[in-house]
């Protein structure tokens, strides 16, 4: 398959929508080349806004726009706008319920050699517990494309995950997206994979492994994390009888915790969660460290005929 990075297809993306939505205001905290808004920039430089490396200072005009009736975009890596400028991403912007869409690349342990200072695997969880706050992982270059004018036009605050090494297409262009509605990828009856962002490409390997065993598992695309497709998630459970998160991100407070929270109220079932186990990572290739901290497609597999084995428990 083709690779691209959804950092990459968003920057693209962005620069050509400039016209169409003429509020957007675009926000860098000097890794304009690394989160791809230098597109934007070219085309609209009295639109683009570089703060240096001030993150805090960013958000906090990021909210001072938006109450002015401007849209912006604050471009950032994944752990300084969840953790370095938290407090204003907090009381600046999600506690007035400000139209603010916060886009991150360096998502996750794929981020590989630049290690974990710069592995956001905390970052979902730290702002999924954020009241006002819509969390979207697109998969791939299509879904990051399709997903951005949604987000645009979305009033209220936005964490839009991206990543930062090019990762398989997953749709073709003719594929449709909406937020909060999980993506149905592969019909299946014996278990359920419920997939975010990196970890859907490698979850797609996890059902060709597992179709070589004859079992049938079900692949969900979870795009959008918060607000999670309750009725989906429900249904899978009912349908399949047995539930595999998989997430590029720790364990605790993420996707995994999402489904969980929603199974444990709806329709309880066995569950599997792949993700960091409540560790950090660490410098390394993604495929490598996919396989040392257990995530890789194999791992999945595991975890699927895991949760079908204690079905009848």
């Amino acid at each position: 398959m083709a690779e691209i990075a959804t950092r990459i297809a968003y920057g693209l993306e962005l620069a050509e929508l400039g016209d169409r939505y003429p509020d957007v205001v675009v926000l860098d905290a000097d890794i304009s080349k690394s989160t791809n808004t230098f597109h934007f920039t070219r085309k609209y430089p009295e639109r683009s806004f570089n703060f240096g490396i001030a993150e805090q200072n960013m958000m906090g005009a990021a909210a001072g726009l938006a109450a002015m009736g401007k849209i912006p975009l604050a471009n950032t890596y994944a752990v300084f706008a969840s953790m370095r400028a938290c407090e204003q991403v907090r009381t600046f912007i999600c506690y007035p319920n400000l139209n603010v869409k916060i886009v991150v690349s360096h998502g996750g342990l794929a981020v590989g050699s630049d290690g974990v200072t710069h592995q956001g695997t905390e970052d979902i969880g730290t702002m999924r517990c954020m009241p006002n706050m819509t969390i979207v992982s697109p998969a791939d270059g299509t879904a990051t494309r399709k997903l951005l004018p949604q987000i645009i036009e979305r009033y209220g605050p936005v964490y839009y995950r991206l990543g930062r090494n090019p990762t398989p297409v997953v749709y073709d262009e003719s594929e449709e997206f909406q937020l909060g509605r999980a993506k149905l990828i592969r019909q299946g009856a014996d278990v359920t994979i419920i997939a975010t962002g990196i970890m859907v490409p490698e979850s797609l390997k996890a059902v060709a492994l597992l179709a070589a065993k004859g079992i049938s598992a079900r692949l969900l695309d979870m795009h959008t994390i918060k607000p999670i497709d309750l009725e989906v998630v429900t249904s899978a459970a009912e349908e399949t009888g047995a539930i595999v998160a998989a997430e590029d991100h720790n364990i605790i407070g993420g996707l995994g915790s999402a489904v969980a929270e929603v199974i444990c109220e709806t329709r309880p079932v066995p569950m599997e969660r792949i993700g960091l186990r409540d560790v950090f990572g660490e410098s390394g290739e993604p495929g490598a460290l996919f396989e040392k901290y257990s995530m890789s497609a194999r791992h999945i597999a595991q975890a699927a005929e895991r949760a079908i084995t204690r079905k009848g428990k």
